[in-house]
């Protein structure tokens, strides 16, 4: 799995109506959907305020206990300071709120380039990954 997040624009998150897509509210149960998601190829999870972080626990319960491995994408309210913890909670994917530069976003993955724990993602911690 790629481990870089594609960020994009609020203009650039398109929503045809696609079949592979699966638009998930942020209180559905992912578990609830387990046995159509070999026919998904992306699931948006939607943060209706940046506050409310119940998507966070639906993408990692996708990724790690249902083992999805199609696109997750953050919609909604997503801010930049959020992204690093999405990438690493399972999202591969997030649409930043309008008017939010796309640019921008990458300084977040400068700051924080390595974790010492593991994630959703990478499970094993950083000295077993090294040892």
């Amino acid at each position: 799995m790629n481990r870089e997040l594609q960020i994009l624009a609020a203009e650039d998150h398109v929503d045809d109506g696609d079949p592979k897509v699966l638009q998930l509210a942020n209180d559905a149960d992912p578990q609830a959907i387990e046995v159509c998601l070999a026919d998904i190829e992306r699931i948006d999870l939607v943060f209706p305020k940046f506050t409310d972080g119940r998507a966070y626990s639906q993408a990692f319960l996708l990724r790690r206990r249902l083992g999805f491995k199609g696109d997750i994408r953050a919609t909604g309210d997503v801010l930049i300071d959020q992204l690093v913890q999405m990438q690493r909670t399972g999202f591969s994917s997030a649409v930043l709120k309008e008017g939010v530069d796309v640019s921008d976003a990458q300084r977040q993955f400068d700051r924080f380039a390595a974790f010492y724990q593991g994630d959703a993602v990478e499970t094993a911690p950083h000295f077993a990954a090294t040892a």
